[in-house]
């Protein structure tokens, strides 16, 4: 299956290295290594695998390959200056992407700057409008799939239920267990699960670390760096409040939701509205990566409890407000009074089942197939 970022990733070789890194199974190496057919004596290295490992530290991959792909590399210690020195030393032509399950610029820290080297992408899910694209699907099908598969290529493509079901338990017990050993400690590994394993029931609450660690008896501190490490190895992603003042924002409550909309346990709303949430997060990160555009998902909540699921922003400029719900076209009173606040930003109220579209006062309300297939990605 082809993907959303496929041409963006040749078009970005041809000028810089590009850095590639979204959740594991995502799709990064499939996409890779359909390149590697596109390129002569193309070679593909993954830091994980003991034979490429040593192929790596001693540099002895095919310096005529025309592209090498180097995976897990994050994992190799300095392993920024050492790509630094490999992307500076190529051979002339040579094309050079890197990919990994981690964010790559969130743990080590030190080591020489890639400023200027690279471009970076972010490999999502798959999301309505590129289903769509790809299957000819409906974009009510495509909802209608997507909310019950899931949108990683493997569930998504499976044959029946069942087989997808049975790809989501290993993946999640796979990744707390295995992947979270790069970051933290084997002691911790049943604390991180637990911590893991209750998340999955907060998704789009405010999250309290304080209320969640007195429940589990471990700092708040302690949990804020398991949420870093979940984050880091693009478990979950969150999502905070609008401010102006990026610190105030950051001091309050985030929201918590999955990469795999199948691992939230909620209601039919709550696994809607975590949908919403990676379809609205990929739509963001295609603009940042691929346009450069610098835009924010968010949400609103004030001290009175009035609140907007998801807002987006552009610079220090609201552009849209938005409010998921299931079934209910009745008009959501915070949505309505944020649309008053914010008048020149596009407030719409999306609803999984809707008869017709319709426009109440400057609240536009439509259903939500539609509406996610017109995202950018």
């Amino acid at each position: 299956m082809q993907r959303y970022l496929d041409a963006r990733v040749r078009a970005d070789l041809k000028k810089k290295m590009v850095i590639l890194t979204g959740p594991r199974q995502v799709g990064k190496t499939t996409l890779s290594r359909q390149l590697l057919t596109e390129f002569k004596d193309a070679q593909y290295l993954n830091y994980d695998v003991p034979e490429h490992r040593g192929v790596l530290e001693s540099r002895t991959w095919n310096k005529k390959a025309g592209l090498l792909v180097f995976d897990e590399i994050h994992k190799m210690s300095q392993w920024k200056p050492w790509l630094k020195g490999v992307f500076d030393g190529r051979a002339a032509g040579q094309l050079l992407l890197v990919t990994g399950s981690a964010r790559m610029d969130t743990f080590r820290q030190t080591g020489e700057s890639l400023a200027g080297r690279y471009y970076k992408l972010r490999l999502h899910p798959i999301s309505v409008r590129e289903w769509c694209e790809q299957t000819g699907a409906t974009p009510e099908d495509a909802v209608t799939h997507l909310l019950k598969r899931g949108g990683f290529p493997e569930p998504c493509l499976a044959d029946t239920d069942e087989e997808a079901d049975r790809w989501r338990t290993g993946y999640f017990s796979g990744l707390v267990r295995e992947d979270v050993l790069e970051f933290s400690r084997l002691q911790e590994i049943t604390t991180m699960r637990l911590f893991a394993e209750l998340l999955r029931s907060r998704v789009g609450s405010p999250l309290s670390l304080a209320s969640m660690g007195r429940d589990l008896a471990i700092s708040p501190n302690t949990l804020k760096k398991y949420l870093d490490i979940l984050e880091a190895l693009f478990i979950v992603f969150t999502v905070r409040p609008w401010h102006r003042n990026i610190a105030r924002a950051t001091l309050q409550a985030p929201k918590v939701y999955f990469y795999d909309t199948g691992l939230v346990r909620g209601d039919a709303g709550v696994r809607f509205e975590n949908f919403m949430a990676c379809s609205l997060l990929k739509h963001v990160e295609w603009q940042q990566d691929a346009l450069g555009k610098e835009v924010g998902l968010h949400y609103i909540r004030t001290k009175d409890g009035a609140e907007v699921d998801f807002a987006l922003s552009q610079g220090d400029i609201l552009t849209d407000l938005v409010e998921c719900k299931l079934t209910d076209a009745r008009p959501h009173g915070a949505l309505a009074r944020f649309a008053g606040e914010w008048p020149h930003a596009r407030a719409s109220q999306v609803l999984r089942d809707l008869s017709h579209a319709m426009d109440t006062g400057r609240l536009e309300i439509r259903e939500a197939a539609g509406w996610l297939r017109a995202l950018s990605a």
